[in-house]
């Protein structure tokens, strides 16, 4: 006769601690192991169906799933990096130069975070285009192409903010000519130079506001609009088709 007595996780489930980080009912009964399946992120990331042609690899080249790793790369060797680097006009230089020649493993860390941005920056535009020419932006996949083209931006934002980062003569001059264009832009031109350079120069101001934007506002704006993207995408039925195979009813979805 087996026992009624709850198991460990019932009973770690029913108490405060438990019900203060988690809602719904404990996993082991028939509806906790429900809750578990339906809020999970991983079982329900993808859409339920897909269209047999989008998984093909010659219609995507997986484009999105690759500039989303190389964000990830990019993240994590972007922290790395932060250990040792120093945003001071005095110290910006020789901090790279010591990663280069000082700290283990500097040059590959440095060179996989370098190339890693180059990277995404093609990729990115060629997944753009990819969108583009198999007419992805139409309805009802709007929204969702106005925030990949938000992504392309912020993925220009990175490459323009992180080259200044080094202090070298190539991120000087490129963040005074940057900048300068920015400054003719109309009517808001001025304002937005003054705020990114923090003076009339390319100096420690810039310098530390081009830090504070590569390092902690364009990734938290990525990894929202990242997010609302993929939401997007699971909310659209997935990856569209051309618009001459869109309009073919006959074709079914595999589970």
């Amino acid at each position: 006769m087996p026992s009624a007595e709850p198991g460990w996780i019932q009973r770690l489930a029913r108490g405060r601690v438990w019900r203060s980080i988690f809602r719904g009912e404990p996993p082991g009964t028939a509806r906790g192991n429900a809750q578990a399946v339906f809020q999970n992120l991983w079982l329900h990331f993808l859409p339920v169906k897909v269209r047999p042609h989008t998984l093909r690899f010659t219609y995507t080249f997986y484009l999105g799933g690759i500039a989303f790793l190389l964000f990830l790369v990019l993240a994590a060797t972007g922290v790395a990096l932060m250990f040792y680097y120093v945003p001071s006009v005095e110290r910006a230089y020789h901090s790279i130069k010591d990663l280069q020649f000082v700290v283990s493993f500097g040059p590959l860390l440095r060179n996989l975070h370098r190339w890693s941005a180059h990277a995404m920056v093609v990729v990115v535009v060629l997944h753009m285009a990819r969108v583009y020419y198999t007419a992805s932006y139409k309805a009802p996949r709007e929204f969702n192409w106005v925030v990949g083209v938000m992504l392309l931006l912020l993925t220009l934002g990175f490459s323009f903010t992180g080259m200044l980062l080094p202090w070298d003569q190539a991120g000087f001059w490129a963040a005074t000519v940057g900048t300068g264009i920015v400054g003719c832009l109309p009517v808001v031109g001025k304002e937005v130079r003054l705020l990114l350079l923090g003076g009339d120069s390319v100096g420690q101001n810039a310098l530390l506001r081009f830090y504070v934007l590569h390092c902690m506002a364009l990734p938290l704006a990525m990894a929202s609009l990242t997010a609302t993207h993929f939401w997007r995408i699971r909310k659209d039925g997935g990856l569209s088709l051309p618009p001459s195979q869109e309009s073919m009813a006959s074709e079914e979805r595999v589970p």
